[in-house]
């Protein structure tokens, strides 16, 4: 390595390590509200991320062979892949204590080589930039998700394993805090230019995205307090949102607007997806990811389109172009998305891979020991 890709290498390892942090940390607490299921919420994100970034490398690798593309440096390859993981994590929160290890092992490398072949074609034929590309993670993980979680039984609405205790609310409001403080890097590990802007904007649209919550949370509720489940899902959506065009605002009342939107859109979808939608499309959504990072995404998508028809309608001589390429991108991630994820959900349903008993369902003990309740402790 030359000092040049040193240099770099050694610039950009504190983002490498904010996204690192948030991947492993952040989404490891945030998936740990469900009471009886605290270990295979954080044991098995750990596993699925480390074999994911292994699997992500590797398929860069090929895809920098068959396509001839610049080889990147070592660092900047296992950030990207780092970042190519929160689509894995994001599904993974829809069939949450419903998937067993070797089927969610198989669902995130099947999603990896999914998201990738998405991004290439993006990249490759639309001409999509690296990092807006790299943004469509939130939308992919949280389609490919819910159409894997279609092929799950649905637990029954009386079970109470399927709920959260105080203990289990604040590990996850601490993975939830872990993820808002990291996402600025996480939004613009990727760009080589206008850094800081987009940080600054992330961070613009998350702050006012936290506020809106807790006041849509207070309003929308019928005794007056505030319910942790709102403050957990809407606090990010403005960082979800904002992901696509964060480095091209010029100005944070834009970003700020977009976080509000992004955390209306969370809290009000909430309501209207768990009472209206999934129960009609039979679809059992574990961790609210399609109001959390799905709709937010979507929002954003389209943010990202009258931005750039704003910034440069006077300047690109077609504008019909400049709305189609961002649009078609964002269509093409949905669809990958949700076929792939249809597909998988049938193939880890097969009998080979031995489905969980609903009875089953969101239960640390089925796959972990305790010794405190063995007989004869």
């Amino acid at each position: 390595m030359d000092d040049d890709d040193a240099s770099g290498s050694t610039n950009s390892y504190p983002a490498f390590q904010d996204v690192n942090h948030m991947v492993i940390f952040g989404f490891g607490f945030f998936l740990t509200f469900l009471k009886r299921y605290g270990f295979s919420s954080t044991g098995f994100n750990l596993l699925i991320i480390v074999l994911g970034v292994q699997c992500s490398v590797l398929i860069e690798d090929l895809l920098v062979l068959l396509l001839q593309r610049e080889y990147k440096d070592g660092l900047q390859r296992i950030t990207k892949a780092a970042v190519s993981m929160t689509a894995v994590v994001i599904s993974t929160g829809a069939v949450l204590g419903k998937a067993n290890p070797v089927q969610l092992i198989l669902m995130a490398v099947v999603e990896i080589i999914a998201f990738h072949m998405s991004r290439s074609i993006n990249t490759t034929f639309l001409q999509v930039s690296d990092n807006i590309s790299m943004m469509h993670v939130h939308l992919f993980g949280a389609y490919f998700g819910l159409a894997v979680s279609s092929h799950f039984s649905e637990p029954s609405p009386r079970t109470e394993k399927n709920a959260s205790t105080p203990k289990s609310d604040l590990l996850s409001m601490l993975g939830t805090l872990f993820l808002w403080v990291f996402w600025p890097s996480f939004n613009s590990v990727l760009l080589v230019e206008e850094k800081t802007k987009a940080i600054y904007n992330t961070y613009f649209a998350l702050a006012v995205s936290a506020v809106t919550a807790f006041v849509l949370s207070l309003l929308t509720a019928k005794d007056g307090k505030f319910r942790m489940t709102d403050i957990h899902s809407a606090v990010l959506a403005g960082g979800v949102t904002v992901g696509y065009a964060a480095h091209i605002i010029e100005y944070p009342w834009i970003a700020m607007i977009l976080g509000l939107l992004a955390s209306g859109t969370a809290v009000l979808g909430s309501y209207c997806l768990q009472r209206c939608l999934h129960p009609a499309l039979k679809i059992h959504d574990t961790s609210g990811i399609h109001f959390t990072f799905g709709l937010p995404g979507v929002l954003g998508a389209l943010a990202q389109v009258v931005l750039l028809v704003l910034k440069d309608w006077t300047k690109s001589p077609r504008l019909d172009y400049l709305v189609m390429i961002p649009i078609g991108a964002f269509c093409l991630t949905i669809s990958v998305a949700l076929i792939t994820g249809f597909l998988t959900g049938v193939i880890v349903n097969l009998k080979l891979f031995k489905t969980i008993p609903v009875s089953k369902y969101f239960e640390d003990q089925f796959y972990w020991e305790f010794p405190h309740l063995a007989v004869g402790f």
